[in-house]
């Protein structure tokens, strides 16, 4: 391929459809001298170099999966909660088992990424995962026996839910008791294994689904903006309609109001 004689149109769609630039490629683009294709050498480069950090930061965030299938372990859960803080809305917990080749670069923590990304790649790890369980514990509940309680049963139940059983977990920063296999919690861990960063996505994107869907039987409230937290306006519309059934009516905020 003779950059040469090729227009600046041609090269961007040639790079277009490329999996990948080859080096010798990036070289002969970086020594011609139109200014429009040093700009498009310049955006390769700053391409490549962001997949190299997400790949170095995949390989960073699958040291605990490794470790463990090192010890033999195959099924690995990452196991992950969603909705500890809201004052409206349940827990949602979910456990993650992805196959060893699973590779989707940039997931992370789901507060971390934005809410477009954080759809796309539930998409993939839904279609991608070995199996993924997910628990569901209502406002109710978390009244009658405390959010951290309730945290753990959600992810009981998660487990239990998952069509196979886990060989190990990798725990959100709870320790879980009568699990039937090796558990390893780590605080943080949604941003330091991909397996609970997957589970925090799917967590994630299902309980703002419940909470849209809350939002069109309590229109007040502001659920689909504010997932159940205790925003002004949301503690606007406690103060002034009181609470739904939805509300945690022990948690500060509603309590007040009942």
């Amino acid at each position: 391929m003779n950059v040469a004689d090729m227009s600046i149109k041609e090269i961007r769609l040639a790079i277009e459809k490329m999996d990948e630039v080859p080096k010798d490629f990036l070289q002969l683009l970086k020594e011609d001298q139109r200014a429009g294709v040093q700009a498009l050498a310049r955006q390769q480069e700053a391409a490549i170099a962001r997949q190299e950090k997400l790949a170095a930061m995949w390989t960073e965030m699958t040291s605990y999966e490794r470790a463990l299938r090192e010890k033999g372990h195959v099924h690995l859960f990452g196991i992950d909660e969603v909705g500890r803080g809201p004052l409206a809305g349940p827990v949602v917990a979910c456990a993650v088992c992805l196959p060893e080749d699973f590779y989707l670069p940039g997931l992370n923590d789901s507060k971390k990424i934005p809410v477009a990304t954080r759809e796309a790649f539930y998409e993939v790890i839904v279609r991608d995962a070995l199996a993924i369980g997910v628990g569901i514990v209502d406002a109710a509940r978390i009244d009658e026996i405390n959010i951290l309680q309730a945290t753990k049963e959600a992810m009981k139940n998660a487990i239990d839910n998952a069509a196979i059983l886990p060989d190990a977990c990798l725990i959100d920063a709870v320790q879980l008791s009568d699990l039937p296999c090796e558990q390893v919690p780590i605080i943080g861990g949604d941003a330091k294994s991909v397996s609970i960063a997957a589970a925090s996505i799917v967590a994630k994107v299902t309980r703002d689904r419940m909470m849209a869907a809350y939002a069109n039987e309590y229109p007040a409230y502001g659920f689909e903006k504010n997932a159940g937290y205790g925003t002004a306006e949301h503690l606007s519309a406690i103060a002034r309609f009181g609470p739904t059934p939805i509300h945690r009516m022990t948690f500060t905020g509603v309590k007040e109001q009942a």
